[in-house]
Protein backbone atom coordinates (compact mmCIF):
# COMPACT_ATOMS: atom_id res chain seq x y z
CA UNK A 1 0.00 0.00 0.00
CA UNK A 2 1.29 3.65 -0.48
CA UNK A 3 1.13 5.86 2.18
CA UNK A 4 1.19 10.20 2.45
CA UNK A 5 2.62 11.20 5.42
CA UNK A 6 1.25 14.54 6.55
CA UNK A 7 3.31 16.72 9.13
CA UNK A 8 1.77 19.12 12.02
CA UNK A 9 1.87 22.78 12.33
CA UNK A 10 5.20 23.91 13.23
CA UNK A 11 6.71 20.74 11.95
CA UNK A 12 8.58 19.73 8.71
CA UNK A 13 8.40 17.05 6.71
CA UNK A 14 11.42 15.01 8.86
CA UNK A 15 9.02 14.99 11.69
CA UNK A 16 7.22 12.47 10.02
CA UNK A 17 10.33 10.96 8.47
CA UNK A 18 11.12 8.20 11.30
CA UNK A 19 7.61 7.17 10.76
CA UNK A 20 7.90 6.80 6.80
CA UNK A 21 11.25 4.93 7.17
CA UNK A 22 9.12 2.34 9.78
CA UNK A 23 6.58 2.27 7.35
CA UNK A 24 8.74 1.33 4.03
CA UNK A 25 10.39 -1.52 6.45
CA UNK A 26 7.01 -3.57 6.66
CA UNK A 27 6.59 -3.29 3.44
CA UNK A 28 4.29 -0.18 2.24
CA UNK A 29 5.78 2.66 0.25
CA UNK A 30 5.81 6.27 1.79
CA UNK A 31 5.59 10.20 0.29
CA UNK A 32 5.72 12.94 2.48
CA UNK A 33 3.96 16.46 1.74
CA UNK A 34 5.03 19.48 3.27
CA UNK A 35 3.60 23.27 4.07
CA UNK A 36 5.06 26.15 6.29
CA UNK A 37 1.53 27.21 8.29
CA UNK A 38 2.86 30.56 9.54
CA UNK A 39 2.78 31.63 5.73
CA UNK A 40 0.28 29.74 4.21
CA UNK A 41 -3.21 29.61 4.88
CA UNK A 42 -5.60 27.25 5.43
CA UNK A 43 -7.53 26.75 2.19
CA UNK A 44 -4.21 27.29 0.10
CA UNK A 45 -2.55 24.23 1.56
CA UNK A 46 -5.68 22.71 1.41
CA UNK A 47 -5.64 23.06 -2.08
CA UNK A 48 -2.50 21.97 -2.78
CA UNK A 49 -2.70 18.62 -0.42
CA UNK A 50 -6.05 17.91 -2.66
CA UNK A 51 -3.95 17.86 -6.00
CA UNK A 52 -1.56 15.71 -4.29
CA UNK A 53 -4.40 13.33 -3.40
CA UNK A 54 -5.40 13.02 -6.77
CA UNK A 55 -2.41 12.63 -8.03
CA UNK A 56 -1.64 9.44 -5.88
CA UNK A 57 -5.43 8.54 -6.23
CA UNK A 58 -4.76 8.43 -10.26
CA UNK A 59 -2.38 5.65 -10.25
CA UNK A 60 -3.22 1.66 -9.63
CA UNK A 61 -1.78 1.37 -5.96
CA UNK A 62 -4.35 1.43 -3.07
CA UNK A 63 -3.49 4.04 -0.81
CA UNK A 64 -4.03 5.29 3.25
CA UNK A 65 -3.54 9.02 4.48
CA UNK A 66 -1.37 9.19 8.19
CA UNK A 67 -1.70 13.09 9.66
CA UNK A 68 -0.03 14.45 12.91
CA UNK A 69 -1.69 16.76 14.30
CA UNK A 70 -3.25 19.75 12.03
CA UNK A 71 -1.90 16.82 9.08
CA UNK A 72 -5.22 15.40 9.94
CA UNK A 73 -7.49 18.39 9.57
CA UNK A 74 -6.06 19.31 6.37
CA UNK A 75 -6.56 15.57 5.16
CA UNK A 76 -9.85 16.04 6.36
CA UNK A 77 -10.50 19.63 4.33
CA UNK A 78 -8.86 18.01 1.20
CA UNK A 79 -10.41 14.24 0.70
CA UNK A 80 -13.37 15.06 -0.30
CA UNK A 81 -13.96 14.70 -4.39
CA UNK A 82 -10.73 13.21 -4.11
CA UNK A 83 -11.57 9.61 -6.01
CA UNK A 84 -10.80 6.83 -5.51
CA UNK A 85 -10.57 7.70 -1.86
CA UNK A 86 -7.92 6.13 0.27
CA UNK A 87 -8.62 3.23 2.37
CA UNK A 88 -8.19 4.46 5.69
CA UNK A 89 -6.93 7.59 7.40
CA UNK A 90 -5.23 7.41 10.53
CA UNK A 91 -4.97 10.66 12.78
CA UNK A 92 -2.32 11.27 15.36
CA UNK A 93 -3.46 13.73 18.33
CA UNK A 94 -5.07 15.50 15.77
CA UNK A 95 -7.73 18.05 17.48
CA UNK A 96 -10.94 17.50 15.55
CA UNK A 97 -12.54 19.07 17.99
CA UNK A 98 -11.81 23.01 19.03
CA UNK A 99 -8.64 22.76 20.83
CA UNK A 100 -8.81 24.70 24.39
CA UNK A 101 -4.85 25.79 24.13
CA UNK A 102 -5.89 27.25 20.81
CA UNK A 103 -9.08 29.18 21.92
CA UNK A 104 -7.03 30.51 25.22
CA UNK A 105 -3.72 32.00 22.81
CA UNK A 106 -5.86 32.78 19.90
CA UNK A 107 -5.66 36.67 20.69
CA UNK A 108 -1.51 36.80 21.95
CA UNK A 109 0.19 38.03 19.43
CA UNK A 110 3.28 35.92 19.41
CA UNK A 111 0.78 32.87 18.77
CA UNK A 112 -0.98 34.60 16.11
CA UNK A 113 3.03 35.17 14.64
CA UNK A 114 4.07 31.84 14.98
CA UNK A 115 0.78 29.99 13.66
CA UNK A 116 -1.24 32.25 10.76
CA UNK A 117 -4.18 31.54 9.53
CA UNK A 118 -4.06 28.58 10.59
CA UNK A 119 -3.45 29.22 13.97
CA UNK A 120 -5.99 31.64 14.14
CA UNK A 121 -8.76 28.74 12.72
CA UNK A 122 -7.71 26.16 15.52
CA UNK A 123 -9.40 28.99 17.57
CA UNK A 124 -12.27 29.51 15.82
CA UNK A 125 -15.52 26.87 16.70
CA UNK A 126 -17.26 27.85 13.77
CA UNK A 127 -13.79 26.40 11.18
CA UNK A 128 -14.66 23.15 12.95
CA UNK A 129 -18.64 23.06 12.21
CA UNK A 130 -17.46 23.62 9.29
CA UNK A 131 -15.05 20.92 8.49
CA UNK A 132 -16.07 18.02 6.75
CA UNK A 133 -16.64 14.59 8.48
CA UNK A 134 -13.64 12.23 7.67
CA UNK A 135 -15.18 10.46 4.11
CA UNK A 136 -13.41 7.59 4.85
CA UNK A 137 -12.74 4.91 7.59
CA UNK A 138 -10.31 6.48 10.32
CA UNK A 139 -8.15 5.36 13.17
CA UNK A 140 -7.70 8.24 15.83
CA UNK A 141 -4.10 7.99 18.02
CA UNK A 142 -4.58 10.11 21.58
CA UNK A 143 -1.75 10.61 23.83
CA UNK A 144 -2.15 10.89 27.66
CA UNK A 145 1.31 11.71 28.76
CA UNK A 146 -0.30 14.95 29.47
CA UNK A 147 -0.43 16.78 33.36
CA UNK A 148 -3.70 16.42 34.74
CA UNK A 149 -4.70 18.17 38.07
CA UNK A 150 -5.28 21.82 39.32
CA UNK A 151 -2.69 23.10 37.62
CA UNK A 152 -3.30 21.82 34.27
CA UNK A 153 -5.46 23.69 31.46
CA UNK A 154 -7.33 20.13 30.75
CA UNK A 155 -8.34 19.40 34.71
CA UNK A 156 -8.80 15.94 35.40
CA UNK A 157 -9.09 15.16 31.64
CA UNK A 158 -6.39 13.08 29.62
CA UNK A 159 -4.30 14.73 27.13
CA UNK A 160 -0.84 14.74 25.73
CA UNK A 161 0.22 18.10 26.94
CA UNK A 162 -1.70 19.80 23.65
CA UNK A 163 -4.77 18.21 23.14
CA UNK A 164 -7.17 16.88 25.11
CA UNK A 165 -8.74 13.30 24.35
CA UNK A 166 -11.81 14.40 23.99
CA UNK A 167 -10.26 16.55 21.49
CA UNK A 168 -9.09 14.74 19.27
CA UNK A 169 -12.70 12.71 18.98
CA UNK A 170 -14.66 13.36 15.67
CA UNK A 171 -17.93 11.84 17.04
CA UNK A 172 -18.59 10.92 20.68
CA UNK A 173 -18.63 7.19 19.36
CA UNK A 174 -15.36 6.98 18.85
CA UNK A 175 -12.93 5.24 20.47
CA UNK A 176 -9.25 5.96 20.14
CA UNK A 177 -5.94 4.37 20.64
CA UNK A 178 -4.87 5.72 23.64
CA UNK A 179 -1.00 5.26 24.43
CA UNK A 180 1.47 7.44 27.20
CA UNK A 181 2.40 10.14 24.63
CA UNK A 182 3.13 13.67 24.19
CA UNK A 183 1.87 15.47 21.32
CA UNK A 184 5.07 16.67 19.39
CA UNK A 185 7.10 13.68 19.11
CA UNK A 186 4.32 11.03 19.27
CA UNK A 187 5.39 9.96 15.70
CA UNK A 188 8.74 8.96 16.83
CA UNK A 189 7.29 6.46 19.55
CA UNK A 190 7.23 2.78 18.93
CA UNK A 191 4.10 2.19 20.60
CA UNK A 192 2.34 4.81 18.33
CA UNK A 193 4.36 3.48 15.16
CA UNK A 194 3.24 0.03 15.59
CA UNK A 195 -0.40 1.28 16.10
CA UNK A 196 -0.17 2.77 13.02
CA UNK A 197 1.04 -0.17 11.26
CA UNK A 198 -2.09 -2.44 12.91
CA UNK A 199 -4.32 -0.05 11.45
CA UNK A 200 -3.20 -0.06 8.36
CA UNK A 201 -2.87 -4.31 8.23
CA UNK A 202 -6.56 -4.51 9.70
CA UNK A 203 -7.22 -2.47 6.30
CA UNK A 204 -5.32 -4.80 3.94
CA UNK A 205 -6.22 -7.72 5.52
Amino acid sequence: MHILLVHGLGRTTLSVSGLARYLRRAGHSTETFGYVGAVQSFPRIRDRLRVRLECIASGEQAYAVVGHSLGGLLLRAALPGVQPRPQHLVMLGTPNRPPRLARRFRSWWPFRIVTGDVGQRLGDPEFFAELPRPPVPYTIIAGTRGHRGRASPFAGEQNDWIVGVTETLVSDADEPVLLPVGHTFMMSNRAVRAAVLRALANVAA
